[in-house]
């Protein structure tokens, strides 16, 4: 037997509206439809906030990867390498706030648009949205989870082998025709032209190196990198002039030489395996078991980190449904803001935690967990507050 439903009997008499006469009502009801529609919504305005900030990020990141490779400091053919392995890591912290945004769009432009007026009307609340937000912030929460306990770490080891691979280079391989680099500090600082025989690796080189009794300037025609049995590497240069200053005298040398070498660099391991290790020791790229071994006020700290993220991405999505109710006689910035500024107090608080727990004046057994309880009890007050009913006002005769 055909039903209808809350909306029928308000606004048709009683009598089955289009959609309750085209489907059978205790079946398949508003409230299926109203579940379907939410996530939809939810899930559509999260793809578009996610798009858009993970373009924002790439940008602002191109831009200041490819300014380090220009001034050598890492290099140019490691720039999309690094900018992947970034992308990643800052994936929690995306989706956490891409779900923030999409479940405050979603039930602000309900209210706007007084679509939230319908589904009230149909026996639905304000906490039968709970289910449908929860059904779409259980699975990015996971999501959150596996990034931060175990992709974001791999990334951070991968970036640090990037720039310390490049460390150990040798400062030949530095250089780029045309740039200025610098090695050892800034005592060795080299530019080079394009070689204009195949056999040289550069061309014309200029060469500035301080010691601690000369500074010396050296140029050649051309160089190439030799490497010697014991794994020591030469910059050779090729026929050219080297001048010798010694700072606060007047002495000057002049030296012609058909063939110089400059040490570069004294290998005595694998580099790779010295990169990896060198990478190990920051504890943004240690593995999370590995954290836990470790037993320190630090390596707690960002366990305290990478735990918080997934529940601030439920809290952030529960708490975006009582602040996204809002009076659709008013402005929208204001709700907005707020909205805004009580998110980025939420982040700004799990940062000064992990800070407090890192230098010891926050126990990890509660630092891990206050914040998030402070957090969730807020928003059920919220929105308590926004179911409660309001008693009509006694006018005064």
């Amino acid at each position: 037997m055909q039903g209808s439903c809350a909306l029928c009997a308000k606004f048709h008499g009683g009598f089955p509206c289009a959609w309750c006469s085209a489907v059978d009502y205790p079946a398949y009801s508003h409230m299926s439809l109203f579940k379907r529609s939410v996530v939809a919504e939810i899930t559509s305005h999260a793809g578009v906030v996610f798009s858009t900030l993970v373009v924002v990020w790439l940008s602002v990141l191109l831009v200041r990867l490819l300014g380090e490779a220009a001034g050598g400091t890492i290099g140019a053919d490691v720039v999309l390498g690094l900018a992947a392995f970034s992308t990643i890591t800052a994936l929690p912290t995306v989706l956490a706030v891409s779900l923030f945004i999409a479940v405050l769009t979603t039930v602000t432009r309900n209210y706007r648009e007084s679509e939230m007026v319908v589904w009230f009307a149909s026996g639905l609340s304000l906490a039968d949205w709970l289910r449908p937000v929860l059904r779409v912030a259980i699975p990015v929460a996971g999501l959150v989870a596996v990034l931060t306990l175990v992709a974001s770490p791999w990334a951070y080891r991968q970036i640090a082998e990037y720039r310390e691979r490049f460390e150990q280079r040798s400062d030949l391989s530095k250089v780029t025709a045309g740039q200025f680099a610098e090695s050892g500090e800034g005592q060795r600082v080299f530019f080079a032209e394009e070689p204009t025989q195949a056999s040289d690796e550069l061309g014309n080189v200029f060469a500035r190196e301080t010691g601690p009794e000369w500074h010396s300037v050296m140029t050649a025609s051309s160089a190439r990198i030799e490497t010697e049995p014991n794994g020591d590497r030469f910059l050779v240069l090729g026929r050219g002039h080297r001048y010798d200053l010694k700072p606060g005298t007047p002495e000057i040398r002049l030296v012609d030489f058909a063939k110089y070498g400059v040490r570069l660099e004294s290998k005595s391991g694998d580099p790779i395996a010295e990169a990896r290790a060198a990478a190990e020791r920051s504890s943004k790229a240690r593995p999370t078991m590995q954290l836990v071994a470790d037993d320190t006020d630090s390596s707690w700290s960002q366990i305290m980190w990478r735990v918080s993220m997934p529940l601030a991405a439920l809290n952030l999505a529960l708490l975006a449904i009582p602040l996204g109710a809002v009076n659709p006689r008013l402005g929208r910035s204001g709700d907005l803001l707020i909205a805004g500024l009580v998110g980025l107090l939420y982040m700004n608080v799990i940062n000064l935690s992990r800070a407090w727990i890192s230098s010891g004046k926050l126990p990890f057994g509660i630092g891990v967990w206050a914040v998030h309880a402070v957090v969730l009890a807020l928003a059920g007050y919220l929105l308590m507050r926004r179911l409660r009913v309001k008693a009509p006002r006694q006018q005064s005769s």
